[in-house]
């Protein structure tokens, strides 16, 4: 029978740029993996700095080359959206990249004077202050402005928001306005719940932002939940918007960037399935036609990739403790973690990661289902992208080293989901999680950001300490 290699490299594309084997081992970034489960055990979650850089600069590479080659005349802005990761050690990385940020909650604020006072942050940089605000941020925002940072943005969310920057920003503003999308045909509502409809985009301007000297409406926010996708639906949805973009421009002269939200997917496979600098290019290129055919400027163009920054930087390991065989084929290994609590997306909305064993790549094969410690009977994972089942090598009682599981590219929003430091489903402790990093001469380095969660503070946020 085949060995997992021979299963691997026959499905997929294998090795690939990020993934190899040495030794019947799995690298990933070319780092040892084995050796850092034997220094530090499982379950263990690696955050890997160097690919939120790279994934920056990919991205800026093909907009580049896009403007390039279509002859677009509007710049482009690489904004990093901080609810995918609100951690200071991604959030400084990503910064290294002359990006801006943007934000979601007047937390999100803290997090920016932190950074101003640490010499991370300047006064000029672009804070894009998204999503229906109340007062406590509405008050975070305008304090900002009133500081001097100069390119705080609110991004209007609701008609009734600008009356509160009207009462309590002194200086001028740089307003933008979102607008409300359609949401995908087999969404459960038609439009979005956050930003201002269509028809209410000219008249809002009109009526509460032209006459008023403090403000400038500059920017047109443009959001699809499903990010961005070859699909019909995605470029309708973009078209409707850029005309609209060029109706509000006809009007209001001082209107000159649109902000593309809803970012580029991540890799979920081994094997590559989207075509980032095409669909760059086509963004690029449906702007530049609609532009010219209303007769108004190509507008400089602002993103606000979260998933993608960050989202290939992380993986989670486990080891696999027992296995079960329920019935006569459905053979269960069983993790030394959990699926809702460590990786909620793979329970919420059925997300799939890329999954690898660790080592035993020359033992043969079988067809497995990963379980969970929760009591849950969702706590499992059962099903790759693209093969729509899991396999991993087999394992013997007498095997003197344990199988070990990696999940990888889970860098985004698993830890703000799952509710990082708190109590869990089952008390389920959360992983150990380490940062990994490279020196100037490419040495690999290796810390912890925080050991795996103790009883202790679960019995402190439970009231019994």
């Amino acid at each position: 029978m085949d060995t997992y290699h021979d299963l691997i490299s026959q499905t997929f594309d294998f090795p690939t740029a990020d993934f190899t084997v040495q030794d019947h081992e799995l690298r990933f970034h070319d780092i040892d993996l084995m050796a850092l489960v034997e220094k530090y055990g499982t379950p263990l979650r690696l955050t890997y700095l160097p690919k939120i850089s790279s994934q920056i600069q990919r991205a800026k590479k093909w907009f580049a080359d896009g403007i390039a080659q279509t002859g677009y005349t509007g710049s482009y802005s690489y904004a990093y959206c901080t609810k995918s990761s609100h951690f200071r050690f991604i959030l400084e990385e990503a910064l290294k990249n002359d990006i801006h940020l943007e934000t979601s909650s007047w937390f999100d604020i803290s997090i920016i004077r932190n950074l101003h006072a640490q010499g991370k942050v300047d006064k000029q940089k672009h804070i894009i202050c998204n999503g229906f605000k109340p007062e406590a941020y509405k008050k975070e925002i305008a304090d900002l402005i009133n500081d001097g940072f100069v390119n705080c943005m609110p991004i209007i969310d609701s008609p009734n928001e600008i009356e509160y920057y009207h009462d309590h920003v002194n200086e001028k503003v740089n307003m933008g306005m979102r607008l409300a999308s359609d949401e995908e045909p087999r969404f459960q509502f038609y439009t979005s719940r956050l930003g201002v409809r269509y028809a209410d985009a000219i008249p809002i301007y009109e009526q509460r932002i032209k006459d008023d000297p403090r403000f400038t409406l500059t920017m047109l926010h443009y959001f699809i939940s499903t990010g961005i996708k070859d699909t019909s639906y995605y470029w309708s949805e973009l078209s409707r918007f850029v005309h609209k973009y060029c109706e509000l421009r006809k009007v209001c002269p001082t209107l000159t960037t649109i902000d593309i939200g809803g970012g580029l997917p991540i890799q979920t496979s081994i094997q590559p399935d989207y075509d980032y600098p095409y669909m760059v290019a086509e963004i690029l290129r449906t702007i530049q036609r609609i532009c010219a055919q209303e007769g108004v400027p190509e507008p400089h163009i602002f993103t606000e990739f979260g998933i993608f920054t960050v989202g290939e930087s992380g993986a989670t390991i486990y080891s696999i403790l027992d296995e079960k065989l329920q019935n006569d084929k459905e053979l269960w290994y069983m993790i030394d973690g959990s699926f809702i609590t460590n990786l909620p997306d793979t329970w919420a909305l059925n997300q799939r990661f890329i999954m690898l064993a660790l080592n035993g790549w020359e033992k043969q094969y079988k067809k497995i289902q990963l379980g969970g410690l929760t009591c849950d009977s969702q706590d499992y994972y059962n099903s790759e992208k693209h093969i729509y089942q899991t396999f991993l090598p087999e394992r013997k009682p007498a095997d003197a080293q344990p199988l070990y599981v990696g999940f990888f590219h889970t860098g985004a929003y698993q830890e703000s989901l799952s509710g990082y430091g708190g109590i869990k489903h089952c008390l389920i402790p959360a992983p150990q999680h380490i940062i990994l990093d490279r020196a100037e001469d490419g040495t690999l380095t290796d810390t912890v950001f925080a050991p795996q969660q103790e009883a202790g503070s679960m019995m402190r946020i439970l009231g019994y300490e």
